[in-house]
């Protein structure tokens, strides 16, 4: 009977059993037992334990032995771009009430006093539908976003780690973290920025749509192909400072946390426990990324909400202590939760698939240790 697993989770994701590499791989060790066997007759002293080094390691899927994913392999890459898919636009989809407010908060603060009166006024005016409005072009763009955020972060993690050595990379985690979340984000950015300007639109203006389908148009109607790549800049501004700091204090939190808080290594831990820390790590990391690209974001808001305005008008209009200040409370409850549920869906798919959580101790320290020694 086929495995409910793989009725959700397409074939290619797992590395077939039967693929050349396994069967040599399989052929050598079945070489390697006869061989031992026939020497055990011969003599009563055991051969010499034989070391079989690879370059890379498969880890096991949880409901098929013998099979898995096989680290930084296309179907790696695959199963963290769908992970980020999940993790981002399900997620942003969710607080799509919160964001309402948030944004009309930064676009309308006279209005818009409080959280509390923020919601009580939208609620009178739209009904409770109000608060769910733009959540298609929310889903669609962060799911965009998502994809390219954790696909190309684990990638880009891999190529700097192998450009600067294990040595340097040891030495200097911190900075392939940051340069790895910079150079993911960069990308993910130009997929966001073109349904974030209508999301913003629709939120902060009744009446202009209802949603993607006829804001979309409309928005290109008013201001061409070209206005939907204004907020690309400030985009940029907000969501790369925010991705960095994601990502490398994630990675530095749950780190601390197996290493100070948890008295048993990674390994040894169960699954729960694991997705339980990628949640809190997540949290943290999230107050941090709130704190770092809130001015950025008020800029966004009023970007995309008021045709033809620039950064000055922005600057002028809201000031320098708004900008910082302006809707951060919010924002930050916001973005902790967000950030704390993005990283346990996303390890939570990578569980799913035979994969190791995100951070802390490499899940198979000794197969590590031997790649390093024979590859010196």
């Amino acid at each position: 009977m086929e495995s409910p697993k793989h009725s959700l989770i397409p074939s290619f994701l797992y590395s077939s059993s039967s693929s050349p590499r396994s069967l040599l791989l399989d052929q050598y060790s079945n070489s390697n037992a006869a061989f031992a066997s026939s020497n055990l007759e011969k003599s009563p002293s055991p051969p010499p334990p034989t070391m079989v080094s690879r370059k890379n390691f498969m880890i096991a899927s949880p409901t098929e032995p013998g099979k898995g994913i096989e680290m930084y392999s296309p179907a790696f890459y695959a199963a963290c771009t769908f992970g980020g898919i999940l993790s981002c636009g399900l997620t942003h989809m969710t607080v799509t009430p919160l964001d309402l407010v948030k944004c009309n908060m930064q676009i309308d603060p006279a209005k818009y006093k409080s959280i509390s009166s923020g919601f009580g006024i939208l609620l009178k005016e739209q009904g409770v539908k109000g608060f769910f409005r733009g959540w298609v072009p929310t889903l669609l763009g962060y799911s965009a976003q998502g994809a390219c955020k954790f696909g190309f972060y684990e990638f880009f993690k891999k190529y700097y780690s192998d450009l600067a050595g294990p040595e340097y990379t040891a030495k200097y985690k911190t900075l392939i973290y940051l340069a790895g979340s910079a150079s993911a984000e960069v990308i993910a950015d130009i997929a966001l920025c073109p349904f974030e300007a209508v999301k913003v639109r629709v939120q902060t203006q009744p009446g202009f749509a209802r949603g993607m389908s006829d804001g979309f148009p409309k928005f290109v109607k008013s201001e061409g192909f070209g206005g939907l790549y204004k907020g690309l800049g400030p985009l940029w501004g907000r969501q790369i400072p925010y991705t960095m700091m994601k990502f490398a204090s994630f990675e530095t939190i749950v780190e601390m946390i197996y290493k100070y808080a948890i008295p048993n290594p990674k390994h040894e831990c169960s699954k729960g426990l694991q997705l339980g820390v990628s949640f809190a790590g997540g949290y943290v990391a999230g107050v941090f990324c709130a704190i770092v690209s809130h001015p950025a974001d008020n800029l966004v808001s009023f970007l995309n909400n008021a045709k033809g305005a620039t950064v000055g008008d922005a600057v002028k209009k809201i000031g320098l202590l708004g900008l910082f200040t302006r809707g951060l409370p919010l924002r930050i409850v916001m973005i902790g939760t967000l950030t704390g549920a993005q990283w346990g869906l996303y390890d939570a798919f990578k569980v799913f698939v035979g994969l190791p959580t995100t951070g802390g101790v490499a899940p198979a320290p000794a197969i590590v240790a031997a790649e390093a020694k024979a590859q010196n």
